[in-house]
């Protein structure tokens, strides 16, 4: 698909209604909508896991053609319990989504997602593609141990500075295991012991998601810098509960369903190699290398990209 900065976000909006799923296990999931109500269904997946949603997200989808749909996955956001780790895995995120789209009374959506969102969109459209009118994905990740060992250690192949205060924040003896030991500082109750590992782990991301480099806050939010990292860590240390390659293995499921996938050509966290791949095995899928962008949705290429695909699903829908 030919790669054009010819788009950007929508203008601002706010939610024509919003709410509080009781998803069970102690968990309730915001979630919200806003567009048009008659619209066609598309929801939007955050990163991480843990991220969680913002306003800006909204900003992707025309609103006066999608019914845009976001919610705040378990443990994060404006979802509750904050950061908790009890009953969050993949299967609970996919039974969550199902249980917003019973809710909502919507028969079919069109699946959004960047990051940890790609890998939770694939899984969720391998386990109800009847569910599914497409999908639209971002930075490419599917879980698999090369991706995770990708991140944890050999970022600083092309970030060798982040990498370094990664390693160096623990002690030289915890070092030969980083994801073992930031994920016993960052499930501590002690805040003085997982608030700094959590900055920490933050800090490390942020600085390998863009092209060109990013000043990180000087005073970091605690809750949402948290329930990123003890999120993320926690998804990592469990292998993102998937059996290793099941997406690919699975894929077979949704490859009738048309997707778009847009990938940053300098995207560290999640490199091209991953989006390619499956780009190849998805002879449906449009795929658009940004040359000029690194992971960040909102890199101009990206966000412009991103936009592009939800106007190029329009003539998918009728």
């Amino acid at each position: 698909m030919p790669y054009t900065h010819t788009t950007d976000l929508f203008p601002a909006l706010t939610p024509y209604t919003s709410g509080q799923l009781d998803v069970g296990d102690g968990h309730l999931i915001y979630w919200e909508e806003c567009g048009n109500p008659e619209g066609v269904p598309i929801l939007f997946l955050h990163g991480g896991p843990g991220a969680g949603t913002s306003s800006i997200h909204r900003r992707f989808f025309d609103p006066a053609y999608y019914r845009i749909v976001l919610l705040d996955q378990r443990g994060c956001g404006r979802s509750t319990p904050a950061a908790s780790i009890h009953a969050n895995t993949t299967d609970h995120l996919i039974a969550d989504l199902e249980q917003l789209r019973e809710l909502r009374k919507i028969d079919r959506w069109f699946v959004f997602g960047g990051s940890w969102g790609s890998t939770l969109a694939l899984a969720y459209g391998i386990a109800h593609p009847d569910r599914c009118l497409g999908f639209i994905l971002r930075g490419i990740f599917m879980g698999r141990e090369c991706e995770r060992d990708w991140f944890i250690n050999r970022m600083g192949t092309f970030e060798p500075e982040a990498a370094r205060k990664f390693q160096e924040f623990l002690p030289v003896e915890e070092r030969a295991n980083l994801l073992d030991n930031y994920v016993a500082r960052l499930n501590d109750d002690d805040p003085t012991v997982h608030m700094p590992a959590a900055i920490a782990w933050s800090s490390y991301e942020e600085a390998c998601a863009t092209l060109y480099p990013n000043t990180p806050a000087s005073h970091p939010d605690p809750h949402s810098t948290l329930c990123l990292a003890r999120l993320e860590a926690h998804y990592f240390k469990n292998n993102f509960f998937m059996e290793e390659g099941h997406l690919l293995k699975k894929l077979h499921r949704i490859l009738h369903l048309p997707c778009i996938i847009v990938q940053g050509r300098y995207d560290v966290v999640c490199p091209p190699m991953t989006a390619e791949k499956l780009a190849r095995n998805w002879a449906k899928a449009q795929y658009v290398v940004v040359p000029d962008a690194g992971h960040s949705a909102l890199e101009p290429g990206i966000r412009a990209g991103l936009v592009n695909a939800t106007e190029t699903f329009k003539s998918l829908s009728k």
